[in-house]
This record gives C-alpha cells, structure tokens and sequence, in this order.
C-alpha cells in the first residue's frame, strides 16, 4: 500500500466528514484515497471543490463551527498552501480544528518552484505543523496531526513529501491502520467547588449582575438561563455568541462593538459581569470601556484565555457548562428556589424592549432619490432592514468586514446561534462568501445569507462558482460604494487625497450573472421587490444583490477605531 492510500484511508477512519479544496499533483493521490475510504460510520467523506484555497479554508473553518465534526482541507504544496493561509488564519483565530493536507517537495530539492518553508509558515500563521516523516511512520504522523486539532482546538497542517507519499508503507504501520478510531477528547472538568461558591455568594449579592457569554459556552445555555433567572441577571452575548440566548426575555443580543446604545448602557451601569467562554477582546469590551467599575469574573477552560485583552477581577478555570450546572446548584440552595429581583426590573424590562434589535432603531433615512444627475443610492439600513422581513428566518448569516459590516450583522436577525458565522476574527475582508457556503453545506435546510462589501466581493466573488455548482440557496448582499470605506471614513479627516481606496462603478450584478446567478441592482426600496420571485422558489442558485448605498461611518468602527489600526 502507497503511503498516500493510507493518509486517506487514517483521515477518514479518524472521523473525516467534509473535504474542501483545490486538487493539484501534490494532493492529488491522498485526496482521492480519503475520499475512496469509509468513516467510523460507513460512509464517505464528502468533497466540495472550491476555485481558490483561501474558499477551501474558510468554507471548511465554517462547516466545522457549525457541526463540531472534522472538517478537512486539502491544497497543493507551496502556492496552493501560500493560498489558503488567510482562511487558516481565521480559523486560528477562531480556534477552530481543522485538518489541512498539503503536498510538499521532497526533502532536499530546495530548486524547486514550489519550494517553501512550510512548517515555518505555518506556525507562523499560529497553527501546528505537522508532517510526514518516514514510511514507517505516515499512519501515526496522520494520528497524531488529527489528534493535535482536535485537542488544541487550532487548525494543523500535516505536509505530505511526495516522495514519501509514493513509497510503500511499512508493515507496521499498515496493522496499525487496521485499529483506528476518532480521538477522544478528555473529559471536562468543573470548577473547583470553592470557586463555584465565591462566584455563587456574589451573584447573590450583586444589584446589577449581567451574565456573558460567548461560543465557548454553547452548552451551557439553559443552565446559565437558570442562573440569570435565580439571580436576577441580565444576559449577552460576544459577537460570535449571537443568538444563543433568543428566547430569553432579558437577552441583550451582542455586548460590545454592535450592541445599541441602550443595550451598552444596561452592561456599563452593572456592578457585576460574569463571563462564561468569551475572549473579552476590545471588540466585546468597546475598548475595555465596558469593563470599568464593576467585578468582572471570567469562567474559561484555557487558562491561556484569562487576562489576554484586558485585566478581570477574578479568573475561574473550568468547563462552561458544567460550572454553570454547579453555580445554579449553589444559588438555588443559596436562595431556597425563590429568584432575586436583582437587575430585572420593569424598567430595566422596558429598556431592553426599546433597545434589542437594531432594526427597531429610529433613525433618518439617508437614501438618495434618483435625480438628473445620478441614479439613486439607498440606505443600507433601510436596505437590510427590507431584506430582513423578506428573506425567510430560517438562515445563517455571515457578514463580512468593512465600514458596512455592522448592517448585515447586526440589522438581520438570527434564529439561533448556528445561523450567525462570523468570519472577523483575523479582520480580513473577502471571507464571508465562502464562510457562508461552508455554512451552508452544514445547515443545508436554510438560507444562506452573506453580507459583503463592494471590495470584499471583488476579492472572493470566484465561489459563487461553487455556489452554483451546488446550487445552495444563497443571497448574497454586495453593499456597493465603490470604495474601501473604512479606510475613507478612517482617513478622511487627514487628507483629501482618497485616491487609493476609491473605484470606478462596478456592475457586479453583470458579474454574478456571469457565474450562472440570478442578480439584480438596488438604487431604491422599491427596486427590492424582484426578491419576493426568488424567496417564492424555486432557490435553486444563488441570488447576488449589487445594492449602490449611501456610504456613512459604521457606528462600530467609530468608536473603536484607534491611531494604530
């Protein structure tokens, strides 16, 4: 057996449920080898091919977000791995464990075109490398790479020399294919039971108390609901927490960068903050603002989480969900069952009435009529908000970065957390098409909704490609001014000369009907009707919306840009 027959046939016995990428010479023999094996549950893995790596990564970075199963990307070595690196990078960011395989020259023959140093560039993209060694070792390199995903929670590469991936496995390692399992995660721990205690006494004792939380805390959502309830708290989410808390009646949606005004003034005027799997990054915090004159506590199971942005009052090592099972526990013996009045008043109930949803927001509208001289631009309020009530709730949204970011993320609402993938975590624009088409291949009974700027769009537009293929029922909203707008609103003060992040009008629905989809061009509401026919059915290829807006500071960005970004 070829060592590239056994690669494939490990990452599939280890749990390999999607594959995403760009097959040239140097993946070409493992890709197919994994694709040929069987899982732990009988079937094959699925393939998706993209047209470009950075898709691959991003779509797979998505799919294992939103399903918790391994999630495979595969690349040719050198440029094919330079590629896909932005996507890694999200996903390191987003600590997401991915498998990435890529081709790599054999040892020695550094006159190679493709030659690069791979490991070096990987861990520099803060993740793992990995790769393999020797024949006698291929089975237990691909174990380990697998194995060290899964436990760090951080995206590895394992590099596959191609004159090892042509040489014939060794015996050994061949019996060893034979007892492959998935790994198995070590079990969570709770908090100790003084710390459950300490955290307990003082959410019985706080006037004020909010309770955050963030993806790392998925699991825990009904009991923490338990304990906002028993202590009378409040309750948010980070950004990419959106949603885990919606049917809770004091819910705020996301603390931080996109709450409202009223929202973020009911977490400043706490006295205490409770955190559970959120990074508290400046994003969360509004530059640590939020942070300020209050105990904060931060419940993590990295200890590598605590302090990293911004100092916290007390740190607490231990599982989400079983620390809040323990806390709720405590309070309900504490409190004899009966719920503390705490921050939930009817005044503060009627705030968060007025302040929950961004579309709900009073606001003037800054459209521009279709005149003599121009054809019209409208608000990409008003737009998202129309969008908003046409397009179906059963959806994930994804929205990418940039001045206009905040509309798609925070004007459409979400059904749940699984329907919001937040691709922002390494800042980069041009991530949010193929994040959502990741999504969607894990959610494929929804929508997929992907919010872009007209820059984002110019850089990733090439999936739609594969979106077509696939025909996923996909909107994509192209928030078009023709420019970098965040560095225009950054800069603008500084100098006239914009130059640089400025463009000619762009007709990107002609583009997208290029690729096969169905497209229209927004000047004005009424230009939004043409939706209903492609919400009506049959959604059987993406939808691309080039919608001319009228360009203003995003909120967010405002209040969070500083001199050094």
């Amino acid at each position: 057996m070829k060592v590239s027959q056994a690669v494939g046939q490990t990452i599939a016995r280890m749990g390999a449920a999607h594959v995403f990428g760009v097959v040239g010479s140097g993946n070409f023999r493992a890709t197919n080898a994994l694709l040929e094996a069987t899982g732990p549950d009988g079937q094959h893995p699925q393939f998706t091919a993209t047209r470009h790596e950075m898709g691959a990564a991003c779509m797979a970075d998505a799919y294992a977000r939103a399903t918790g199963k391994l999630a495979v990307v595969t690349v040719h070595q050198g440029c094919g791995l330079s590629n896909a690196l932005t996507g890694i990078g999200e996903a390191v960011k987003a600590h997401t464990p991915l498998l990435v395989i890529s081709g790599d020259t054999p040892g020695g023959e550094y006159g190679s075109n493709f030659w690069i140093d791979q490991d070096t560039v990987i861990e520099g993209m803060g993740a793992i490398a990995e790769r393999l060694h020797s024949p006698t070792r291929a089975v237990t390199d691909t174990i380990r790479a697998i194995t060290r995903a899964k436990m760090n929670r951080v995206p590895v590469v394992l590099s596959m020399p191609l004159d090892i991936q042509e040489s014939e496995l060794s015996k050994d390692q061949e019996e060893l294919l034979t007892n492959i399992a998935p790994p198995q995660l070590p079990a969570p721990a709770v908090a100790s039971p003084d710390a459950v205690a300490s955290v307990t006494q003082m959410l019985a004792d706080a006037q004020r108390p909010v309770i955050l939380a963030g993806r790392g805390s998925a699991q825990a959502v009904e009991p923490l609901r338990q304990v906002a309830e028993l202590s009378g708290a409040l309750l948010t989410t980070s950004a990419v927490g959106r949603g885990l808390f919606n049917e809770d009646p004091w819910h705020m949606d996301a603390m931080g960068g996109f709450a409202t005004d009223g929202a973020a003034e009911l977490v400043h005027d706490a006295d205490l903050l409770v955190v559970f799997g959120a990074a508290l990054n400046r994003w969360t915090t509004r530059d640590g603002t939020l942070l300020q004159n209050k105990t904060v506590i931060q419940i993590d199971d990295d200890a590598t989480a605590f302090g990293k942005h911004y100092p916290v009052s007390i740190t607490i090592l231990g599982d989400a969900a079983l620390t809040a099972h323990a806390i709720r526990d405590e309070l309900e013996q504490c409190l004899g069952g009966t719920p503390r009045t705490g921050y939930r008043t009817t005044e503060v109930k009627e705030r968060i009435a007025a302040s929950l949803h961004w579309r709900d927001q009073v606001y003037e509208d800054n459209s521009e009529p279709a005149g003599e001289s121009h054809h019209g631009k409208i608000d990409p309020r008003t737009l998202t908000n129309i969008l908003d009530e046409m397009l179906p709730m059963e959806r994930v949204v994804a929205p990418d970065g940039g001045n206009f970011n905040a509309y798609p993320a925070m004007h459409f609402r979400v059904p749940d957390n699984l329907g919001y993938s937040l691709s922002l975590g390494f800042q980069s624009i041009g991530l949010a098409l193929s994040t959502v088409i990741g999504a969607a291949f894990a959610l494929p009974d929804r929508i997929a909704i992907a919010g872009v700027g007209d820059g984002g769009f110019m850089m990733s537009h090439v999936e739609l490609d594969t979106a077509v293929r696939h025909k996923i029922p996909l909107v994509v909203v192209v928030y078009n001014d023709d420019a970098y707008s965040a560095e225009v609103h950054h800069f603008i003060h500084e100098t006239s000369n914009l130059d640089t992040v400025v463009f000619p009008e762009t007709d990107i629905a002609a583009v997208a009907r290029g690729y096969g989809c169905e497209a229209i061009t927004v000047r004005q509401a009424s230009d939004l009707d043409a939706v209903r026919n492609w919400v009506d059915g049959p959604r059987d290829r993406p939808l691309v919306i080039d919608a001319k807006i009228t360009s203003f500071p995003s909120w967010v960005l405002a209040h969070s840009f500083t001199e050094n970004e």
